[in-house]
């Protein structure tokens, strides 16, 4: 188990040389050393996985903070769910890692770009190791950091820099609700440590301010996993690199507000008004996301807003207190939005840079391997059977049907709308005449083995993903639910159900319709989306992504941006500058007068001491007479 503490420290150790070495290293070298380390790092978990006896252990490094009782140590925490969270981090990020070497090849921050996404792994990786809140937090803010920091990567354009500030900034939105709900555990039990705080609850010391403190800390939730209203910067993260949208999207950062709320489970448990209030945020992010996707032309943005949709799954599941269903969808979305957005990547390289699915076409015959992989991703996220896709979200929408028929009835909308749209982007990008310029043409290739051995992994996981928490009625034992019962006590369970009942045939014509009707309206019609200016009426808006950036921008961004002007021009010139000014003038020219009296002559100042004794004697012989 001592080798357990090399998790965290090899992306360290890894982030720490090519941070310091670059850009000395070449990029066969620097690829190595950034790639070695998750690799290793995922054999050290899957070896703590398969030798783990059921007892979550809490490793203690150091006494951190003590300030009267508060006592808050640096400690680990290794247990079932943090054993799961550090395979999907660990594996899927050693895949992203190995496709960025051939995507990032020619780039001339190679080394900087592996430095980075290392020191991503680090701090996710100390985020789910955390025994406590205030360890957590640090991993928190560290992959905030992180994504600052890949968003922009590509820093010579101001647009990708305003798009990394963006993520920044409403994360720290999300962070400050995060930081009170914190202190408010502070408050009430002294610590942060889950172990000391669910002992507490579970012997009966229940704060009377307990909602407040699970709605502080969806506030964080919300900021992290991208709902409704801090959504906005996902869309817009897709300014990094390919290999980082895969990375925040699928396997660590937009996670963490999940892992957060299971993690918390118990404190949310007694909170159902703050449970009811998660799932329908999660509805509503949901059903906006997919609704968004439907008319945009963007490959990487049509799968940006599909994750904001799905994470809004995630959500309803655990707003139906459903928490394994929805860490299975976590497991599940991990691997096939993976997938997708990696083979987007590997479609942008072929395309010369080119993003738009309007002007791609055709690229089924010349890459035969992305076209099979992102065939096998998209059946995975419509929720198609037997792939993977199929069996966590029809999990959580199982568990919806006997939790609120309203939200059921409006999840699977949305699980229609998930299926037309992803549909829509591999027909449009696959099939058909190739509607480019004859430069991209003549580029058009497959992408090298770096960058088609993660997808082909990815592909085989979205396909027998689904085994890892087969439901009994698929012949399965359900893993998952009996792996992570010791922590989740308050897990509910859908009833069992039928093949021919409505529960079941929704979720499934939800699949299957809109697929049919995206290849016959794009592929056998060959319909191709009009033209920007070309676009009017209900679809205008929704291609404008219902103006919600705007509508920020006139309520939020315009009055903050004027209210600081009025403090620049008004208040720091005419209040501050004035009194600290005007304190200055009157001290240089109270000077100048008093430096008059200073001439040197001893006869003078013998005249202004006799002076002074004699206003002092009458001023005293005044005094005394009175």
């Amino acid at each position: 188990m001592s080798l357990f503490y090399l998790i965290p420290l090899l992306p360290f150790l890894g982030f720490a040389i090519n941070g310091l070495a670059f850009p000395k290293l070449s990029k066969s070298v620097a690829g190595i050393i950034g790639t070695i380390p998750p690799l290793v790092a995922f054999a050290l978990s899957l070896q703590l996985f398969l030798n783990f006896d059921g007892q979550a252990q809490i490793y203690t490094l150091a006494e951190w903070i003590k300030v009267g009782n508060l006592s808050i140590p640096f400690e680990f925490q290794v247990d079932q769910l943090s054993l799961l969270m550090l395979l999907i981090i660990t594996g899927v990020g050693t895949l992203i890692h190995v496709y960025s070497m051939g995507y990032m090849a020619h780039d001339a921050g190679f080394g900087k770009f592996f430095a980075f996404l290392n020191l991503f792994v680090f701090f996710m990786l100390i985020l789910v190791l955390g025994a406590n809140f205030t360890v957590l937090f640090i991993g928190w803010e560290g992959v905030g950091l992180c994504s600052y920091l890949l968003i922009g990567f590509w820093n010579q354009k101001n647009s990708y820099g305003d798009a990394a500030r963006k993520a920044f900034i409403m994360n720290r939105i999300g962070d400050l609700g995060f930081l009170v709900g914190i202190f408010l555990l502070i408050q009430n039990f002294n610590t942060t440590s889950y172990s000391v705080i669910f002992q507490e609850i579970a012997a009966g010391n229940v704060p009377e301010n307990v909602g407040l403190i699970a709605f502080c800390l969806f506030i964080g939730a919300m900021g992290k996993s991208a709902q409704i209203p801090l959504f906005t910067w996902l869309p817009d993260a897709m300014a990094g690199p390919t290999p980082v949208s895969a990375l925040i999207h699928a396997a660590t950062m937009v996670t963490a507000g999940i892992y957060m709320v299971i993690r918390a489970n118990v404190i949310f448990e007694l909170s159902p008004e703050v449970l009811h209030f998660v799932g329908w945020i999660g509805l509503a992010t949901a059903l906006l996301g997919a609704a968004i996707g439907l008319f945009q032309n963007d490959i990487k943005k049509v799968l940006a807003y599909s994750t904001v949709s799905q994470l809004g799954y995630m959500f309803m599941g655990l707003g139906a207190s459903a928490y394994t269903a929805s860490f299975f969808h976590v497991m599940t979305h991990a691997f096939f939005k993976a997938l997708l957005f990696l083979g987007a990547g590997s479609v942008i390289h072929a395309m010369s840079d080119e993003q738009d699915i309007r002007k791609m076409g055709g690229l089924k015959s010349k890459m035969p391997i992305t076209y099979i992989t992102f065939l096998l991703g998209t059946i995975a996220i419509a929720g198609i059977p037997p792939f993977a896709g199929f069996f966590s979200k029809d999990e959580i929408l199982a568990h919806l049907y006997h939790h609120d028929f309203a939200m059921w009835c409006l999840a699977i909308v949305g699980s229609a709308l998930t299926s037309f749209y992803m549909f829509r982007v591999f027909i449009l990008t696959f099939f058909g005449d190739f509607r480019g310029t004859e430069a991209q043409a003549h580029h058009l290739h497959e992408s090298p083995l770096s960058m088609t051995f993660p997808l082909m992994v990815l592909a085989v996981l979205s396909v027998i993903g689904g085994l890892i928490n087969l439901p009994h009625f698929a012949g399965g034992n359900e893993f998952l639910a009996h792996w992570l019962a010791p922590i989740l006590p308050a897990t509910g369970e859908a009833a069992e159900v039928s093949l021919l009942s409505l529960e079941m045939g929704a979720p499934l014509l939800a699949a299957f319709l809109p697929a049919f009707f995206a290849i016959y309206l794009f592929g056998v019609q060959k319909s191709v989306p009009a033209a920007d200016e070309s676009i009017t009426g209900i679809q205008k808006v929704i291609y404008n992504k219902f103006y919600i950036d705007e509508l920020y921008d006139v309520l939020i961004v315009k009055p903050i941006t004027v209210l600081g002007n009025f403090c620049f021009q008004v208040v720091e010139f005419l209040v501050i500058d004035l009194i600290v000014e005007g304190v200055g003038r009157i001290v240089a020219y109270a000077s100048t007068e008093f430096r008059r009296i200073q001439t040197g002559n001893v006869g003078y100042y013998i005249f202004v001491m006799v002076l002074s004794i004699a206003v002092i004697l009458a001023v005293s012989l005044r005094t005394w007479i009175l």
